[in-house]
């Protein structure tokens, strides 16, 4: 058993990372040893969990599982869990009462949990306490090692808990079963090392580690070469690309190369406004299938509550920023997170995170309430501020927020879009829907032959948080 530790979770070196592939780890013997048995995974959280559960789901098939959607039938349950706010650990215990049920009824179910809950000394202990019918526990590391935790369950093995805590390597080559034929995300670093007071991502996750450009550029050009139109550079960080690595290869280098591949749409999330430089903001004015979105978290409007939150800018830097943005790119669309109710922020702090919002006009926001994590400096701070407050706060930011969404999408009205049609629209079967080059929801009046494809869309009708159209 292993368990993680968080005070080992912080430490940083000058250490190289070191970089493997998993087809030297991969114990080809364990190869369809579940033949015949099949598995079910939940995934919360961000796009990087949702990219480390397609890593997941291919492993496991690899192995013989087969992915089904009623979790009360299969084999295997898995959890692919998020640190990053207590709604998300109150998901995942409420889940476990249900898994408990199932193991009760099913004895030889393997229920599982991993990702960035897993991570959590606090979580870990509480599991192994409270929840012993939990068979696997394994984090963000180690993902790779999954074939032989399963091999070990199989044969009845006792509890498979391996939870490294440390700065983390790079496994390159460990297989995808991607969610989608037409869009991809592409890991370009893990990790982050900016350790903002409230976050708990850097202990999770790891220092910031970039992938070799040439592993990103063969990936993405692999991508394009089996049809894809789309690809998201993914990382914690992305802007902070490369200043791990000695060549000076840069975030503006690579989106420059990815661009040269000829893909015909390229995005990345997320972005710290500390490391936007103006070459990045040159390449993508110039590169037309950069897509002109740019998500940039401003988290508050506070210079004294950015400063306790550790974000190494200040209001009057974020503005100018964001400005250059809207002047550089054309037709961009800026979205962003902001939280609220902060350890003791008072109602001035919070009426400048308002005077922000109405001054940039956020194309939309990740609104949250400040969520305490444990082993974190914000965690630890004394906060006279009530959640009555709080909420009563969080109200009002989300009023403006919608207003001005509602705002910017009124602003297409009428007009000709390019949209990546991704699927049948959930609100309406008869539709397809997908996504703007600017980010924004369509639900389009077209025919299902038009899935995988982008087409142009005039749009009828917006409304706050998606549009409908009509093929041209």
């Amino acid at each position: 058993m292993l368990k993680p530790n968080l005070k080992e979770a912080r430490k940083r070196t000058t250490e190289e990372t070191k970089i493997e592939t998993f087809d030297s780890i991969w114990n080809m013997q364990l190869k369809g040893i579940a033949k015949g048995k099949t598995y079910f995974i939940k995934t919360y959280g961000c796009q990087m969990n949702e990219h480390d559960s397609e890593n997941i789901k291919a492993i496991l098939e690899e192995l013989g599982y087969k992915e089904i959607s009623i979790m009360e039938e299969a084999d295997l349950i898995l959890l692919n869990t998020c640190a990053i706010r207590e709604n998300a650990h109150n998901k995942v215990f409420g889940f476990l009462g249900r898994i408990k049920n199932i193991k009760e009824k099913r004895k030889n179910v393997i229920a599982g949990i991993c990702g960035c809950m897993a991570q959590e000394e606090v979580v870990v202990d509480e599991i192994l306490e409270k929840y012993s019918y939990i068979d696997l526990i394994f984090g963000t590391h180690n993902i790779h090692h999954l074939p032989q935790f399963i091999y070990n369950l199989l044969r009845k093995e006792e509890s498979q808990v391996e939870v490294y805590s440390k700065e983390g390597e790079i496994i390159e080559n460990i297989p995808f079963k991607r969610d989608s034929k037409y869009k991809a995300w592409v890991n370009i670093m893990l990790g982050c090392d900016k350790f903002c007071t409230y976050c708990i991502v850097p202990y999770t996750r790891g220092k910031q580690r970039s992938r070799k450009h040439e592993a990103i550029l063969k990936e993405v050009e692999e991508l394009k070469e089996k049809g894809y139109k789309e690809v998201t550079l993914l990382g914690q960080n992305v802007n902070a690309y490369g200043k791990d690595l000695e060549d000076n290869y840069k975030m503006e280098d690579l989106l420059f190369d990815v661009s040269k591949t000829g893909i015909e749409r390229i995005r990345f999330v997320t972005s710290h406004p500390w490391d936007f430089t103006d070459q990045m903001i040159e390449v993508i004015a110039k590169c037309k299938n950069i897509m002109p979105y740019i998500h940039l978290p401003l988290q508050s409007g506070s210079d004294s509550i950015l400063q306790q939150m550790g974000r190494r800018y200040t209001k009057a830097q974020y503005l100018t920023l964001f400005h250059k943005l809207k002047e550089k790119i054309p037709n961009v669309s800026i979205t962003t997170d902001i939280i609220v109710g902060f350890p003791n922020e008072t109602e001035e702090d919070f009426q400048e995170t308002l005077q922000v919002v109405e001054e940039c006009k956020f194309d939309s926001a990740f609104t949250f309430i400040f969520s305490p994590r444990v082993g974190t400096p914000a965690a630890r701070m004394e906060d006279t501020v009530s959640i009555e407050v709080k909420e009563e706060r969080l109200q009002r930011l989300n009023e403006r927020i919608n207003y001005y969404s509602k705002c910017a999408n009124e602003a297409y009205l009428g007009k000709t879009v390019q949209v990546l049609i991704e699927g049948v629209s959930e609100k309406d079967d008869t539709k397809v829907m997908g996504y703007t080059e600017t980010m924004k929801l369509v639900n389009v009046k077209a025919s299902k032959e038009t899935i995988g494809t982008i087409i142009d869309v005039k749009v009828t009708e917006v409304k706050t948080w998606s549009m409908d159209g009509e093929e041209v």
